[in-house]
Order: C-alpha cells, then sequence, then structure tokens
C-alpha cells in the first residue's frame, strides 16, 4: 500500500480505500471477510455513509478492537427514514442517526462528512445553518476529529471550501465526469449515456476545484471512479473503449490533491482484484489514449507523465500540476507551492529546451514556455 496525507489533517490514507456501499444488505461472515480482506492489504480509510443501522452494526462488529487502525468517513444528514435511504436537513433527524453511527463506532469519527452539499440549496441549509455548528461542537469534543464534505458539483464545492469549514472533501472522480459540463448532471448523462467526441476537454470549474484544494490543503477522496460501473463496460463507456479499474484509479489518484481512492469492493476476491493496482507497469496504467478521444484536449496537461523521462530529470508533471495552482491568483501564491516546487530535485530552470517532451506529450502541451513560467513563478 501507498499512503498519502490527507490534506493538512495530520492523518495518511492509503491510495486505495473501501467504499462500503456494496455491504449494506450483506451477511455479516461476507461483510467481516471483507474487512479482513482490505485490513491484511493495508486499506486503512472507510467510507461509510450508509444509514442502516444492520450494516453499521456489521462493520463495527467485523473491525472491533481493529477500529483505532482504520480511518472512518462518517456522514452527517445521511438518514434511512421509513428504512427508506434519504438526506435530512433537520436537526434533531440528523442528530439521531449521526450520534447512533458515533456509538457504533468507538465514540468517534476520523472524518464528519456534511453529506451531499451538490445545490445551492444543500449549501444553504448545511453551510448557514446549525448543521455546520453541530460538525464544529463535534470537533471541538473530539467526537469528529476532522470536518469534511461530500459532493458531485465543482461549483458548489468550490463554495464550501471557500468557507474555511472542511478540511478534506469526498468528490466524484473520473474521466467522463471531468469532461462534462458543470450545468450537466453527470450521473443522469452516463446513464443516458453521451459521446465524449463532442465534448471538449476537461470541464474548467472541475480543474478549478482541484487545483483549489492543492492550494488550499484540502485532501480529496474520490468517489464513482469507474461511473457506476459504465466506464469499464463495454456497452455502456462514452469513450471509444473501456477503461480498466487500475487505469481509472490512476486517473483518479493524478488529480491534484487526490488522497485516496474508494472502491465499493463487497467480497475478498473484489478487494483483491482492486489492489492489483500496485503490480501494474506504466503501459497498463496509462490512460491518455481514451482520453484522446475527446473532442479537444490540445493544450491541456493530464499529469499523464508521458512527457518522461527527462534527460535534466526533471519532474514535468509536478512542475504542471504547481504551475496550474499557481494559475488561480498569481498575486497571490500560496507559500506551500513555492515550497513544494523549490524542493524539487530538479526545477524549471533546469529545462535545457531539447523537446523530447513535447515530442511525446499526447496532448500538445507546451511543456519548454511552462518550465520557464513556472520558474518565474515558484523559483
Amino acid at each position: 500500500m501507498i499512503f498519502r496525507d490527507v490534506g493538512n489533517t495530520g492523518k495518511k490514507a492509503g491510495v486505495i480505500g473501501l467504499g462500503c456501499e456494496h455491504l449494506d444488505g450483506k451477511p455479516y461472515d461476507q461483510v467481516k471477510s471483507t474487512i479482513d480482506a482490505a485490513l491484511e492489504c493495508g486499506i486503512n480509510i472507510f467510507d461509510l455513509f450508509m444509514p442502516g443501522t444492520e450494516v453499521r452494526e456489521n462493520i463495527s462488529k467485523a473491525l472491533g478492537a481493529r477500529r483505532k487502525d482504520v480511518l472512518i468517513q462518517g456522514h452527517i444528514c445521511s438518514t434511512n427514514i421509513g428504512q427508506q435511504y434519504d438526506i435530512s436537513r433537520d436537526m434533531p433527524t440528523v442528530q439521531k442517526y449521526f450520534e447512533e453511527l458515533l456509538r457504533l463506532c468507538g465514540g468517534y469519527i476520523d472524518f464528519g462528512m456534511l453529506f451531499f452539499i451538490d445545490s445551492e440549496d444543500d449549501y444553504k441549509k448545511v453551510f448557514d445553518t446549525e448543521i455546520a455548528s453541530y460538525a464544529q461542537k463535534l470537533k471541538e469534543k473530539g467526537d469528529i476529529r476532522h470536518i469534511g464534505f461530500s459532493s458531485h458539483n465543482p461549483i458548489t464545492a468550490i463554495k464550501a471550501v471557500n468557507t474555511g469549514l472542511p478540511e478534506m472533501m469526498m468528490f466524484s472522480i473520473n474521466p467522463a465526469f471531468d469532461i462534462v459540463p458543470t450545468e450537466s448532471s453527470v450521473l443522469s448523462l452516463l446513464e443516458k449515456g453521451f459521446n465524449s467526441e463532442n465534448l471538449t476537454g476537461i470541464e474548467p470549474k472541475r480543474a478549478e476545484l482541484y487545483r483549489l484544494c492543492e492550494q488550499k490543503n484540502i485532501g480529496i477522496t474520490v468517489m464513482k471512479t469507474l461511473g457506476a460501473g459504465k466506464l469499464i463496460s463495454p456497452e455502456h463507456t462514452p469513450f471509444k473503449r473501456p477503461l480498466t479499474v487500475a487505469q481509472c484509479v490512476h486517473y483518479a489518484l493524478s488529480r491534484p490533491a487526490v488522497t485516496s481512492v474508494l472502491l465499493g469492493c463487497k467480497s475478498p476476491q473484489e478487494i483483491s482484484e482492486a489492489v492489483k493496482y500496485f503490480d501494474l507497469n506504466d503501459a497498463e496504467l496509462d490512460y491518455t489514449d481514451v482520453l484522446a478521444s475527446v473532442g479537444s484536449m490540445h493544450g491541456s496537461c493530464v499529469y499523464c507523465s508521458h512527457c518522461q523521462p527527462c534527460p535534466s530529470e526533471i519532474d514535468i508533471a509536478a512542475i504542471n500540476k504547481y504551475l496550474d495552482i499557481a494559475k488561480l491568483d498569481k498575486s497571490n501564491i500560496p507559500p506551500s507551492i513555492k515550497s513544494h516546487y523549490k524542493n524539487l530535485a530538479h526545477n524549471g530552470s533546469e529545462c535545457t529546451g531539447c523537446g523530447n517532451c513535447e515530442k511525446r506529450c499526447p496532448f500538445g502541451v507546451e511543456i519548454i514556455a511552462n518550465m520557464g513560467e513556472a520558474e518565474k513563478l515558484l523559483g
């Protein structure tokens, strides 16, 4: 397992985590065997948004004394009134379901996630109400260690990040969602099907969100990595061919600020398949030929590292990533971004302009010019 910092929380999570939703309704033995397999593989972050008592009890029982070894994302506002999965903004109802989760998870939750902040209405009913205050009080008491939120909408997510309240975020990231216009519903569009050739590259607001999180040191955990399985399906993929699970994982992990990809495994076998990611070579993880089928990706760095190796040993993808973040506000570049740049073994100033990288880039990025601009802004 490879571990990354969860923003500036001081916690480290494995780059592959477990989304527990598919354990809902499964017998305890299956839950326990899946949890056991995950822990044996080094998986240490679990997302537990499901509001049902039984699945929560089963996961808690399966963890037992090992609860201290894992990071749990627990969601504030996830309920199942009338045995139906639902979202509530009613404070007594919210409190009832979250306090049950606290009790089952050893009295604390590592990441208390403000649930489903997708619209302006969601934002107002959470961040402008006592629900946000409730999360802050939970943190003050130590019932939750850090405050996060979940979202599928980059515009609303940017607004939430800019409040300064969240320390991390759970967001839906995959190659299809990242090219869909913000005003469209990514979930319904993928359900109906669409042709990626008609779209025009990475959606600017999504790119801005990821860079903003990197800038502010907000860790991102990833849901919908496989697009509900459609991206790996020959019948339903919007691209010229389906991606593999590993390619989808690798794509998400190459986005700025991403800590961990949470896969919805429901058996030890699926856990084993997920962690095969670590055994694959660069060619098997490469997703660029799929993205190349998108209408216009020209000039956009997707941090794929096709430009490597550099004769001067420059980490070109890392420098492009820091440069993109710096461009969010050139007059107010965070010191941390400048520090990350300066701590690289080789900087943009060492670029000789040989052009080898630009010949290999699938997307026509002006890498030589970027190295010079990075040195000017960050050096």
